[in-house]
C-alpha cells in the first residue's frame, strides 16, 4: 500500500499541500521539522491544522548533534593542539561544544560556522536529515512512499527546472516519488486556496514576512530583516546570543549568522580581503576583521540611501503599538 507523507513548514506552501491532499482524500501523515529557529507562531500555526481543517495531526521532529559533537569534542582534544591552536582555545572549544537542545544552534557548533548561501547545509541536516531517517526510512521499508512537497517554479531560478514527479529508488528500501503538486502555482494560487477552505495564512505573512520556515533565515531580505528587528526584537537577540556562543567554539574565535557582505561596511572588507593574494594571509585577515554582527545589520537593515540615513518613518512605525499589516503578498486587500 501507497503511503503519502506530506512536509509541512508551516508556511503558505506546504499548507495548500496538506490542504489539497485532504481535497483529495488520500489517506496521509503530516510532518513537520522544527529547526529549533521558528517563530513560536509557526509552530502553533503547524500544530492547528488538524483542529482547523480536520486533517491529520502534524507530527514535529528534530535533529539531534549528541553523538557528532561528542566526536567533534575528541577531534579538537587530538588535533588542534598539534596544529598550533592554543591550548585556552581547545579547552574553550570543549566547553562550549555541548549540545542545547536546539537544533540550528547545535549544529553551527558542530560544524564551527552559520550557514551560508555558498553552504546551505541547514536545510539538509536540519529539515532533509531528521525527517528522511526518523519517518521516510522507516516507511519505505514497510512499502512504497509518495512524499509531497510544496515547491514551486516560480519560487526561485534553482527551482524553475523542478520536475512534479521523481522517482528515487534505494537498496532494501521501496521506491519514494517525490510529489511537487504546486509545481506550476504562483504564490497568489497558494493563498488563494488555502482562504477558499476558509483558512487563513500564518499570520507573520501579514507582518512583513515573506518567508516563515526560519525565523530568521540566513537569506532575509532586508526588508524581512527590517520587519524583524521592529516586531520582534527578541529574534534578532537570540541570534545575537547565538553568534557569541559560536565564537566560542571556533577556532578563530568569531561568528556570524548573516553574510559577511550583506551590508555594505562588510562588502567593501570582503572586497579587501579578497585581493590578497597569499590563501593564508587571506585567511588571517578575515580572521581578525570583525564582521557585521545580527545587531549591526538589523540596524542597517533600518535604513535608507545605502545605509547612511535612518529610516524616520520606521522609527514611527516601531513606536505604534497598534502595527499595522504589511504584507509582500497583498494579503491586507
Amino acid at each position: 500500500m501507497i503511503q503519502h507523507i506530506v512536509n509541512i513548514s508551516g508556511g503558505k506552501d506546504s499548507t495548500a499541500c496538506y490542504l489539497l491532499a485532504l481535497q483529495r482524500g488520500v489517506p496521509f501523515r503530516a510532518v513537520m521539522a522544527d529547526t529549533g529557529n521558528e517563530h513560536p507562531v509557526t509552530i502553533e500555526y503547524a500544530e492547528r491544522l488538524a483542529e482547523r481543517t480536520g486533517g491529520p495531526q502534524v507530527e514535529i521532529y528534530r535533529a539531534d548533534f549528541s553523538e557528532r559533537m561528542a566526536k567533534k569534542r575528541a577531534y579538537i582534544a587530538a588535533h588542534w593542539p598539534a596544529k598550533g591552536v592554543p591550548q585556552a582555545v581547545v579547552d574553550r572549544a570543549i566547553a562550549v561544544l555541548q549540545p542545547t537542545g536546539i537544533p540550528f544552534l547545535d549544529l553551527c557548533l558542530w560544524k564551527g560556522r552559520f550557514p551560508s548561501r555558498r553552504a546551505q547545509f541547514c536545510t539538509e541536516f536540519l529539515k532533509s536529515e531528521p525527517i528522511g531517517k526518523q519517518v521516510i526510512d522507516p516507511a519505505r521499508r514497510a512499502g512504497p512512499v509518495v512524499q509531497w512537497l510544496g515547491v514551486r517554479r516560480a519560487e526561485s531560478l534553482a527551482r524553475r527546472n523542478a520536475p512534479m514527479w521523481q522517482t528515487v529508488r534505494t537498496p532494501g528500501l521501496h521506491a519514494m516519488r517525490f510529489y511537487r503538486p504546486l509545481i506550476n502555482w504562483s504564490a497568489e494560487n497558494v493563498f488563494g486556496y488555502a482562504a477558499a477552505h476558509g483558512l487563513d495564512p500564518n499570520p507573520l505573512y501579514l507582518q512583513g514576512m515573506g518567508r516563515v520556515g526560519c525565523f530568521p533565515c540566513i537569506n532575509a531580505s532586508k526588508g524581512e530583516i527590517r520587519a524583524i528587528a521592529l516586531r520582534f526584537p527578541e529574534a534578532i537577540d537570540r541570534i545575537a546570543e547565538w553568534e557569541a556562543i559560536c565564537a566560542e567554539s571556533s577556532k578563530r574565535g568569531c561568528g556570524t549568522f548573516f553574510a559577511a557582505d550583506v551590508t555594505p561596511e562588510g562588502a567593501a572588507l570582503a572586497k579587501q580581503i579578497s585581493r590578497i593574494e597569499d590563501r593564508e594571509a587571506r585567511n588571517a585577515a578575515s580572521a581578525t576583521t570583525q564582521w557585521p554582527t545580527a545587531r549591526q545589520v538589523a540596524d542597517w537593515a533600518r535604513t535608507d540611501r545605502g545605509g547612511r540615513q535612518f529610516n524616520l518613518l520606521d522609527a514611527a512605525f516601531a513606536e505604534d503599538e497598534a502595527l499595522s499589516c504589511s504584507s509582500q503578498y497583498g494579503l491586507c486587500e
